[in-house]
């Protein structure tokens, strides 16, 4: 039976129809949702079908405020560094979002001096924090001004994997040619496999 979508404290059906499950309660002989989410009922062999309401955990994960995000950079340019959030926390989304990395919210010192294509490039992997909801565009405004937030994964032009080497470079560990990155200082907790 497919899955239909109900809000909180919606009437379900009656109490002598179905029993109430997990996610619903029972008031004056109806059985109502108790959480948002969607309504499965389920025949038991001894008598009524089972009426339960579960959380789309999924389709509620959303970046919010203050949440580090991990995203991949699609393009740059002198002002910012335009992404795709790929993962809230260690859970990864069903579906894509655009953020923003403005050029102000990459470091938290010397803001002035920093230029985006020493930061990032297209392709790297970087841990951000959402600092606001952004604009019309479903566009998160992210940044990485604090020291674990930053690239964790990035590539040189030939496509081999570079080791960080401080805060702001990154080492090729084959011909050793190293470029600038914002580097993230990874907390063992946020490292994907």
């Amino acid at each position: 039976q497919p899955l239909s979508p109900c809000p909180l404290g919606e009437r379900l059906c009656s109490a002598e129809e179905a029993t109430a499950g997990r996610g619903t309660y029972t008031q004056h002989g109806f059985i109502f949702s108790s959480l948002a989410g969607c309504v499965q009922k389920k025949s038991e062999d001894s008598g009524l079908p089972v009426v339960s309401v579960v959380r789309d955990t999924e389709s509620q994960l959303l970046p919010s405020v203050g949440t580090v995000v991990t995203c991949k950079v699609c393009s740059i340019n002198s002002r910012f560094a335009k992404v795709h959030i790929l993962y809230v926390g260690s859970k990864p989304l069903k579906s894509t979002f655009r953020g923003t990395i403005r050029r102000e919210d990459i470091r938290a010192t010397e803001k002035d001096k920093v230029e985006v294509y020493k930061s990032f490039r297209p392709g790297d992997i970087v841990m951000a924090k959402v600092i606001s909801l952004g604009d019309a565009q479903s566009n998160y405004l992210l940044s990485t001004a604090e020291n674990e937030l930053g690239v964790v994964v990035a590539h040189n032009e030939e496509g081999v994997q570079m080791v960080p080497i401080s805060w702001c470079e990154m080492q090729c560990p084959q011909t050793h040619s190293k470029d600038f990155r914002k580097v993230a200082r990874v907390q063992p907790q946020f490292l994907q496999a």
